[in-house]
């Protein structure tokens, strides 16, 4: 079968042309024929123009590659060598949605035929290919797995927006339904990765090696979050303090802020999920989840505190007097949440009566991380709704994302520039066009003694210039 590929008698075919697939297409095409398939009309009339819908690939990324881009999925009669790369999300409950996986191994199961290889390369559970994608294969093709067709899972490793960590340059798990197909994926994969392949024992190993590369970062963040959280309570700054633990050789460097985007904030929920089918309660992963999910809440809140605080802003300890003092006489009116730690004297350090109404805030940066247009499970949205609850007028601008994606998903509406004065900017995501922001950028900002708040902790050498917040 590599053989037949590699000569031209045989092609590849690449579902799904996302941030995963059209990458993989492209790189592919440099060496041997490939048929690239999506769904999406306006994707593909996009890719034929030699334009990535992502944003991520130059035309150049297009020129002299041997593909074909089509919506038509009987195209795959076309091919024999199938990778499948669609996205994996979870549902509003934090549940696996695999209806983007399965439709698409449905379509593949059309036109199966005898000999031919299917490769998944979608983050799942550990048994979600055998359990799930075989059994339709099959029930769809009327073939047998094994006698007639190969199936194997590789999992990707794209980080979008990271030029230094490609696919070429990165080692690619392998894994197949048997030894033959094992060692023709791997084959396959090593025509565009030249940093080699990792040949798994099985498919469950690399399912799972998979899902634990991102839980493993999950969780860490969430330590890092938790810590942020209690360090604001000691009136400490996080970032200082992990610079100087930075110090240890074998401290391991992380740090507080967002997890959202497709991979790090959804694949941990996959993990979750098998372990309760398992009878089991994963409490570190889920709990790494729920403190995760919990930050854009937390930083709004935060910088509720402190637009009502004004400069009398002070220690953890000093609003928890506030507080005291605040509940007996009866005027606290935000509920007391342990994660917060604003209890219910968010009002405390208010003498002048300061109200929400007419306090506007500007939150720059809307995508999921750095540097990237991807807006999906963005946790800015967090950050925006829990401002508007305090009826605070919130505007939103980002060089990256793409205004029209946002309102769809979010029903936030973005906006090119900044308009007017604010009592705070959030700068939400550390985007290249904002790391080199001035004091003078923020003046012509904000009001006077206006609030930034730095998410990130990349201004902070301008706190003593402002009032001035980071995790």
């Amino acid at each position: 079968m590599y053989k037949d590929i590699v000569s031209g008698k045989e092609r590849v075919a690449v579902v799904g042309l996302g941030y995963v697939g059209l990458p993989l297409a492209l790189e592919f095409a440099k060496k041997v024929d490939v048929i690239g398939v999506d769904v999406n009309e306006g994707h593909v009339a996009k890719l034929w123009q030699g334009v990535d819908p992502n944003g991520e690939l130059g035309a150049d990324s297009f020129t002299g590659r041997k593909i074909s881009f089509t919506t038509n999925p009987a195209e795959l009669k076309g091919a024999k060598f199938i990778i499948i790369a669609v996205p994996t999300p979870v549902d509003k409950y934090n549940k696996p949605d695999l209806k983007p996986l399965l439709s698409a191994t449905k379509s593949v199961g059309k036109y199966l035929k005898k000999g031919d290889y299917v490769v998944y390369e979608s983050t799942v559970y550990p048994g979600c290919t055998e359990e799930e994608c075989v059994p339709l294969l099959e029930h769809t093709s009327g073939l047998k797995c094994g006698a007639d067709f190969k199936v194997g899972y590789s999992p990707e490793r794209i980080n979008p927006g990271d030029l230094e960590h490609s696919l070429q340059n990165t080692v690619k798990i392998v894994s197949g339904c048997d030894e033959e197909s094992l060692e023709q994926i791997a084959l396959v994969y090593e025509l565009v990765v030249s940093a080699g392949v990792h040949r798994a024992p099985a498919m469950k190993v690399a399912e799972a090696a998979k899902i634990i590369e991102n839980t493993q970062r999950d969780v860490n963040i969430a330590l890092m979050n938790e810590l942020s959280i209690l360090f604001n309570r000691m009136n400490i700054n996080t970032y200082d303090v992990l610079s100087a633990a930075g110090t240890k050789w074998n401290f391991m460097k992380f740090s507080p802020g967002l997890v959202g985007g497709h991979c790090i904030g959804v694949d941990p929920y996959y993990l979750v999920h098998k372990a309760a089918e398992l009878k089991y309660h994963t409490q570190m992963v889920a709990s790494g989840r729920f403190v995760n999910d919990s930050m854009g809440g937390y930083i709004a809140k935060q910088t509720v505190k402190r637009l009502l605080a004004g400069d009398k802003a002070g220690s953890y300890k000093d609003n928890a007097r506030g507080s005291e003092s605040n509940n007996k006489n009866g005027k606290s009116t935000v509920n007391n949440s342990p994660l917060t730690g604003i209890n219910s004297a968010i009002n405390s350090g208010n003498k002048k009566g300061t109200t929400l109404e007419n306090m506007r805030v500007l939150v720059m940066g809307v995508t999921y991380k750095e540097n990237v247009s991807d807006i999906r499970n963005s946790k800015v949205s967090d950050i925006v709704n829990e401002l508007v609850s305090y009826n605070i007028d919130v505007d939103i601008i980002d060089p990256k994302a793409d205004a029209h994606e946002v309102l769809e998903e979010y029903n936030i509406r973005i906006q090119k520039e900044p308009i007017g004065l604010y009592h705070a900017v959030i700068v939400a995501v550390s985007h290249k066009e904002y790391v080199g922001l001035s004091a003078d950028d923020f003046n012509k900002l904000l009001l006077p003694g206006g609030l930034l708040v730095d998410v990130r902790g990349i201004y902070r050498s301008l706190s003593k210039e402002f009032r001035y917040w980071s995790l």
